[in-house]
């Protein structure tokens, strides 16, 4: 049913669009038809994919090396809270820079190829899932951490075995914030400096006119975003099958296993 409705308002927009060009007939180059961006991708469909997938290998890389970084940054401050106490400070003057100031920067350093682009998503996809796991691992419940120092489980196996599975719906929600951000990351790095992708499609078509062909780069832009989240949906529902459960249920099967050696 959900996807009938966001089919239905997929169509309702088109039809809008479509009807809003025809009324007022803008220039093409101000805002193109539906009909005029669907020739673009008839004219140059290889071409566009081509470039499509240069841009799909950076936000692949990125969402790795982010999802990543952010995991292992938040599994270290919870795992060494004084560490912690420093780290997390710094990491949250980092977040509020503005990623358009980085990019220039990470071209400067890494160059126009893909190097850049990877690292800049990787940035943009590092913090939501940082900062949630590291909510979720600070957030165990008081009842469950009581019941687990009943047992001579060690400060690690609590960590590893009990606070970071409760966690797990946490990191999913920083992974469904991100992976649609990963595009965005991409794009800015190929806007700064780039020879190939998406973005260097933008840049060039804007600088020759051709706004139905950056209408349809910035359609296969929202495409592959809609299809990373519904990656991270289909390949997270069983990862964390407790997460259903009330916020007082202790979970007595973890707490049977931190004794385990």
């Amino acid at each position: 049913m959900r996807a009938t409705h966001a089919l239905n308002g997929v169509g309702l927009l088109l039809v809008c669009w479509q009807a809003g060009t025809w009324l007022f007939s803008p220039p093409r180059y101000i805002l193109p038809s539906p009909a005029d961006v669907a020739g673009a991708f008839w004219r140059q469909p290889g071409f566009l994919f081509g470039q499509a997938l240069v841009t799909l290998g950076e936000m692949a890389l990125g969402l790795v090396a982010g999802v990543a970084g952010g995991i292992v940054v938040a599994f270290t401050i919870a795992a060494i809270p004084r560490l912690g106490r420093l780290v997390w400070p710094m990491v949250l003057v980092l977040q509020a820079f503005p990623v358009f100031v980085l990019a220039p920067i990470l071209v400067l350093w890494f160059g126009f190829g893909m190097a850049s682009k990877v690292v800049m998503t990787a940035i943009i996809i590092f913090f939501p899932v940082a900062s949630a796991f590291t909510d979720g691992l600070n957030r165990t419940d008081r009842a469950v951490l009581d019941a687990a120092s009943l047992t001579e489980a060690s400060h690690w196996q609590i960590l590893t075995r009990l606070r970071a599975p409760l966690a797990l719906p946490s990191l999913i929600s920083g992974l469904r914030v991100a992976a649609p951000l990963a595009p965005l990351g991409a794009v800015i790095g190929e806007w700064v400096g780039a020879s190939a992708g998406l973005g260097f499609v933008m840049i060039q078509s804007n600088a020759r006119m051709q706004t139905d062909t950056m209408f349809a780069a910035m359609t296969i832009l929202a495409v592959m975003a809609v299809l990373l989240r519904l990656v991270v949906d289909l390949s997270t529902v069983h990862l964390a099958p407790w997460a259903n459960e009330t916020e007082h249920t202790i979970p007595f099967r973890y707490l049977r296993r931190l004794s385990a050696p």
